[in-house]
């Protein structure tokens, strides 16, 4: 009897124990509950998202084109581990891969030191896009294969669409840093593109009529040049003079709307095609 009265109390003692340990690991899923709750409510608030303003569009504003320079492998892992990297990636292969290694709402690093439309901060507007191609080699340049521009078709149209971005910014990395930069080169096919809605094209028609008025009367001299590639988005000097930084400026032009000749001198044909660009 004095054993049975002994036992009781021992059996309780464990059922006791048993008990406030599942408390306590009930507690404490409790509170892990609550900590991953409050990670979407910023300091516990309860934030009412059910109500969108009218006043709004996307802060992307631009599309960047780039050719990597580099094969396949070497591309990829440049732009996913080093300093500098792109929205998308678009590889060579027979079916081309399409990587997005940024999220669009994020700043991807493609730009660098740019500026297109007095704006200069390109990175924080503008999506990259890079394409897996070799560009110059010595004097020859590697074309676009007709795969890879199918996929970017594709591509700029969604972006284009959601972001509702402007022709004019469609641009190349030699567009807006014309003083350091040469991609996507003289074979990218933006009159190609332009046809299909993506970026913008001169009327060739009023190109023509501008071109004989150039060559019957003489060319406008270096201001105007300077003035109406401003009013085309290039960043070029003001110095009434065809410095260097100037030919630049019309040699990165000359590649995206007249690619056949791309020397930097402003002539007859260069300077029609300027002034009948919108």
């Amino acid at each position: 009897m004095t054993t049975s009265m002994f036992a009781r109390p021992g059996r309780s003692a464990g059922a006791g124990r048993a008990l406030r340990h599942a408390a306590r690991l009930a507690a404490c899923l409790a509170l892990a509950a609550l900590a991953a709750c409050s990670s979407t409510r910023p300091g516990g608030l309860d934030i009412d998202r059910s109500i969108q303003a009218q006043s709004q569009n996307s802060r992307v504003e631009f599309v960047v084109l780039h050719y990597t320079s580099a094969g396949n492998e070497a591309s990829l892992k440049i732009l996913s581990q080093r300093n500098v990297s792109s929205h998308y990636l678009i590889t060579d292969e027979p079916r081309p891969h399409v990587y997005q290694l940024v999220d669009e709402s994020r700043r991807a690093w493609h730009a660098g030191v740019s500026q297109w439309y007095g704006r200069t901060d390109m990175n924080s507007g503008s999506i990259g896009i890079e394409i897996v191609n070799q560009g110059r080699q010595g004097d020859e340049w590697e074309p676009y294969k007709p795969e890879q521009m199918r996929v970017l078709v594709l591509l700029l149209k969604d972006i284009v669409a959601r972001h509702q971005i402007k022709a004019p910014n469609i641009v190349g990395h030699s567009d807006i840093a014309p003083q350091r930069k040469i991609d996507p080169g003289p074979l990218f096919p933006w009159r190609e593109l332009a046809r299909q809605g993506l970026g913008r094209w001169y009327d060739e028609t009023l190109m023509r009529a501008y071109r004989e008025e150039f060559q019957w009367k003489g060319l406008p001299d270096v201001a105007w040049v300077q003035k109406e590639l401003r009013r085309a988005g290039y960043d070029v000097p003001y110095s009434g003079t065809l410095d260097k930084a100037t030919r630049n400026v019309i040699a990165a032009f000359q590649m995206h709307y007249r690619p056949a000749l791309y020397d930097g001198n402003p002539d007859a044909e260069t300077l029609a095609i300027l002034k009948a660009l919108p």
